[in-house]
């Protein structure tokens, strides 16, 4: 069976696959002994002597076994699909393999061993793991290859030789049908996702197979590196800060796990922007403890295992300053299925010494640049606004071009929706991945720009292939900015229109857009989306209110607009509920032919505010 299946196999690489010529690996490479990915034999002593060196180690560790224990009494994992995926069963065995092998291999405990064995053979023996969605394919062979290699010694001959058939069969074979591997020739989180999964699968099988798996190893070498690219220049993640915490974990699981088998990462950690992105991460996520959650991410904020990589490799333990404020979050922790890596990828440094990180301004351009600012990293009541740009048109885009989120004294008072559940349109049969202009994706309320803290002349959403950067920005604490000419995305409906977001002193936020109309009138509509209560007071001004906490929503220009809301409940059945949220701004006409500047003032309470507002050429 198996050396039919080989036969098969080597057949799909050889005939008609362009990454059959080996580039990266060479024929003779010799590869460790079993455990080989990611932990060798005997380093989970550095893990143990770190754990009884730093209490902050400690509690990681000791969140992992107490799930582990908590695990040894629920049922085994059932094949149960909803809609297109079976990724949600994929994760969870991922996550329950993951940390059973990682108890094991830490305490020796064999109740440990035992629960892994019957949740590796049980998936092994599904129908299938689902490969018209590939991404379901990918993590459950991760989580297989993760426990077959980690527990390889004390596993029975009868299991092993079910799990191994399953990674051949169920995960690796399937990675070679066109119908299911576009993957490897896309820049989005499913090239790092499925090229790690068949990784670890060639891994993990390595010494029965070496051709199949040299030549699976060697193609996600190559076809990694297209997705690596979106990091330039500065590591700005074109889908944000959820997909960043998929794509670009699964894409350190596997750079992480061929230096540790090849003793070379191939060049792939150096690529342009790649160890920066760390800093975009952490400086995604503002004072109130949410993420800048633009395009389809959600809004919470937890500990990242992949920044614990990035520490190592930057030789940076400031970028542990937020990960380390997440340990007494153990319910969250506990869910996060690669958590372990942590551990991993840890174990040479202190958590004690996560620095207090320096820079208040992070700019990043590529795709989708974005500029994220603070007034401080310590004061829970300090102003963060994160500003975005780029396109509707990448991967997971929204039409968000020149929003903006904005926390002051630890609330969040400009949000952002981030994503809607994607079965929940689908289910109602929502053509959600179309992204041409005319497609149902921006019907949907929280993907268009209506529903976003941006501006819509003449209530028209954003073209879809508009294309914008951050011309300028600064940096000095007193005046932190970033300024964007967003043109490109309201084309026809005006000349010029370019939008500048600052924190000013230190103690206020100015938005800023000068418009510059074309031979056609239109009427501009300013707004911001909150989660406050909003009172529209007798001097035109508006006071947010949430957790007894005020911010004065101010228009300096142009004068005499009057302030208005609108409501934020979407105009489908298949739009999600929006409850406690409301946009806040106002209307004005502008003539043909003309310049106009819309200058809008967030002051928090007690705060003072500067006379006059100077032109964005001048915030330089």
């Amino acid at each position: 069976m198996e050396k039919k299946l080989f036969i098969l196999l080597v057949l799909f690489l050889f005939a008609g696959n362009a990454h059959a010529q080996l580039v990266y690996l060479k024929e003779g490479a010799k590869i460790p002994n079993h455990p080989r990915i990611l932990l060798l034999q005997d380093e989970e002593k550095t893990i143990l002597k770190n754990i009884t060196s730093d209490q902050n180690w400690k509690k990681i560790h000791q969140v992992i076994l107490t799930e582990s224990d908590r695990l040894i009494n629920q049922p085994v994992l059932e094949r149960v699909q909803i809609g297109r995926r079976l990724l949600a069963t994929s994760r969870e065995c991922l996550r329950r393999v993951f940390y059973l092998a990682y108890a094991y291999r830490t305490s020796k405990d064999k109740k440990y061993l035992n629960r892994a064995e019957q949740e590796l053979v049980k998936v092994s023996q599904f129908t299938d793991w689902n490969p018209s969605h590939f991404l379901d394919v990918a993590e459950m062979t991760m989580g297989v290859a993760i426990g077959y290699d980690w527990l390889y010694a004390d596993l029975p001959q009868a299991s092993k030789a079910i799990i191994k058939e399953a990674i051949l069969k169920k995960g690796i074979e399937p990675s070679f049908n066109s119908k299911y591997n576009y993957w490897l020739k896309v820049s989005n989180n499913w090239n790092q996702v499925c090229n790690a999964g068949m990784s670890y699968g060639a891994l993990a099988i390595y010494e029965e197979n070496p051709t199949l798996a040299r030549q699976i190893i060697d193609r996600a070498i190559g076809s990694i590196q297209i997705p690596m690219g979106d990091y330039k220049p500065e590591g700005a993640y074109p889908e944000g800060y959820s997909y960043w915490g998929y794509g670009t974990s699964f894409n350190v699981l596997f750079i992480s796990a061929v230096q540790k088998v090849f003793n070379t990462d191939f060049g792939l950690s150096e690529s342009e922007g790649f160890l920066k992105t760390a800093g975009y991460f952490q400086h995604m996520v503002g004072t109130s403890g949410k993420n800048f959650n633009y395009s389809d991410a959600g809004g919470g904020a937890s500990l990242s295992p992949a920044m614990f990589w990035f520490a190592d490799r930057n030789k940076d333990n400031g970028l542990l300053y937020a990960e380390k404020n997440y340990l007494n979050e153990e319910k969250s922790m506990s869910k996060d299925r690669l958590l372990p890596a942590a551990m991993i990828w840890g174990k040479d440094m202190s958590l004690a010494q996560a620095n207090t990180p320096k820079q208040l301004m992070w700019v990043g351009q590529g795709k989708n640049p974005v500029a994220m600012m603070r007034t401080s990293w310590t004061d829970r009541k300090a102003i963060y606004v994160g500003f975005k740009t780029g396109s509707p048109s990448v991967s997971h885009g929204h039409m968000d071009i020149g929003s903006f989120v904005m926390d002051a004294n630890g609330e969040r008072w400009s949000m952002d929706f981030g994503m809607q559940e994607y079965e929940s349109l689908e289910s109602k049969g929502v053509n959600l991945w179309d992204m041409k202009q005319n497609s149902q994706r921006w019907q949907v309320y929280r993907y268009n720009n209506l529903a976003h803290s941006t501006l819509a002349f003449d209530n028209e959403f954003q073209k879809v292939e508009g294309k914008t950067a951050i011309q300028q920005y600064t940096t000095k604490p007193q005046f932190l900015s970033a300024v964007s000419n967003i043109t490109d995305v309201y084309k026809g409906k005006v000349s010029e229109v370019n939008r500048g977001v600052a924190i000013i002193n230190q103690q206020y936020v100015v938005v800023k857009d000068e418009v510059t109309t074309n031979e056609n009138a239109t009427t501009v509509r300013w707004a911001m989306l909150t989660p406050a209560e909003v009172t529209i007071e007798a001097d035109g001004t508006a006071t947010l209110t949430q957790n007894g906490k005020k911010l004065q929503l101010k228009v300096a220009e142009p004068a005499n607009v009057t302030l208005k809301t609108w409501s934020t409940q979407g105009t489908h059945d298949y739009d999600a509920a929006n409850p406690g949220t409301i946009l806040i701004g106002f209307e004005a006409m502008l003539p043909a032919n003309s310049k106009n500047n819309l200058t809008v003032l967030l002051i928090p309470e007690g705060a003072k505010t500067e006379p006059t507002i100077p032109v964005l050429k001048d915030w330089k």
